[in-house]
């Protein structure tokens, strides 16, 4: 574990969330001075509690700290914040804007491109893992940027997991959607084929069990299905409508750079029947639930 900060130093958060408030509460507990905005009263409220300095606005946040990092729900509410901190003067020369949202690449791009102009620089480092990755600091961080603005930012993001630079910016937030688009399709897979094993009279057990020791192997074999699909609590942290959003991200980036990808373009069909048909905030694992129950 690394040590705490020699002095405190303030870093902004904008976005108390399921991943926003682990966040933050791991920067505390390491020394940093925190500040936070989000627009939930409840969420402001568990992070003073945990000894956060909370804002009454967003461009408070950022103007009181040397960093500022973005954990939103998309692009289009990440770039409405960075142009309502530009437009009030919030973001000073050298402040360190660090985007972990799930955004779209080439609006990261964009967004590096106009803060520039300010002489502030701009990281997106979007993760996986979880709520319990952000809760246990095992993160997985996926950054984009120049690679001695990441250095310099590397003992904050390496408080809540393994910093990855996977490229510059824009690249970060590529990786992560790719990445999902194969988790999604992971999942889905894994589940129609239990399930056709089950019908055939397999207990899912034996065949989860067959599966992680040969080539068929996932994530979702491997944790998702003994964890969560298994024991029938659903409950990994990580919603199915934010799945499927970044599997668009994916065949949206597949579309402009012009790689043909029929099988993501599907998995995002798939996905999109099934999230319109489970509750709006169900887990993403429901989607083994919704495939049994649709048999």
């Amino acid at each position: 574990m690394s040590e705490p900060i020699a002095a405190p130093i303030d870093v902004a958060i904008v976005g108390l969330g399921n991943m926003g408030t682990p966040m933050a509460t791991r920067w505390l507990e390491a020394g940093y001075r925190v500040h936070g905005f989000d627009l939930s009263e409840a969420a402001r409220e568990r992070f003073e509690a945990a000894g956060g300095i909370v804002h009454d606005t967003a461009d408070e946040a950022i103007a009181a700290s040397a960093v500022a990092i973005l954990m939103l729900p998309n692009s289009a509410i990440v770039n409405q914040v960075l142009t309502d901190a530009i437009d009030s003067g919030a973001l000073s020369s050298g402040t360190v804007i660090i985007d972990m949202s799930s955004s779209e690449p080439t609006e990261s791009q964009k967004n590096a491109a106009r803060l520039a102009e300010l002489d502030v620089r701009f990281i997106d480092a979007p993760v996986s893992g979880g709520v319990r990755g952000a809760q246990a600091g095992t993160l997985t961080i996926m950054v984009g940027g120049d690679e001695q603005q990441v250095e310099n930012q590397r003992d904050l993001l390496e408080r809540l997991g393994t910093v990855v630079r996977v490229g510059p910016v824009g690249a970060g937030h590529a990786v992560k959607a790719l990445n999902n688009l194969l988790s999604a399709t992971h999942l889905w897979m894994t589940s129609e084929a239990v399930l056709i094993g089950e019908r055939f009279g397999v207990d899912a057990e034996t065949i989860l069990k067959a599966f992680n020791g040969s080539s068929g192997r996932s994530g979702s074999s491997e944790v998702k299905w003994p964890k969560f699909i298994l024991p029938g609590t659903y409950d990994s942290g990580f919603a199915g409508r934010l799945m499927l959003k970044d599997a668009k991200i994916a065949t949206g980036l597949a579309r402009e750079v012009g790689v043909p990808t029929s099988l993501g373009e599907e998995v995002v069909a798939v996905w999109q029947k099934a999230v319109d048909e489970l509750p709006a905030g169900a887990d993403h694992t429901e989607i083994a639930r919704w495939l049994r129950e649709r048999e």
